[in-house]
């Protein structure tokens, strides 16, 4: 069990992990050893996830996600696998303790009186503005 919130439990079970070859740091080595980590987590079918924080995971998660709504991690920061194992595992832990936030509600507000106000107030000048730019033939006698 990977315990990533309080409430929310991970069965290890829900999490596939493929190691494969990676680029970058390793030398030599980085040609003959399997050190990236491939994470696969199935949001769809997952029993620990609520279906409000599925839908938030996949909104959060974006492009990472393939559109049987599995969520693919690579880690290959790391030399070894077993460091990019627990970078790929805390990554897919970070995003679910994100999507378990519920995002607050957005209060309507209205604008203040000294902000209608000056509203009324600047409205007024252009208009006086514009008043006094018409052409008046009888101001010309």
């Amino acid at each position: 069990m990977i315990e990533v919130t309080g409430s929310i439990k991970l069965d290890e079970g829900e999490i596939h992990l493929e190691y494969i070859r990676a680029s970058g740091p390793g030398g030599q080595n980085v040609n003959k050893v399997s050190t990236a980590v491939q994470l696969r987590f199935d949001i769809c079918n997952s029993s620990s996830l609520t279906p409000e924080v599925k839908d938030r995971l996949s909104k959060l998660a974006g492009s990472a996600v393939t559109s049987e709504g599995v969520l693919v991690l690579t880690a290959r920061r790391y030399r070894t696998q077993e460091q990019n194992r627990e970078d790929a595992i805390q990554r897919l832990s970070n995003l679910i303790r994100q999507a378990a936030v519920a995002p607050r509600k957005r209060k309507p507000t209205r604008p203040g009186a000294a902000a209608s106000g000056a509203r009324i107030k600047t409205k007024m000048r252009r208009g006086e503005i514009k008043r006094a730019r018409r052409f008046r033939p009888e101001d010309w006698e």
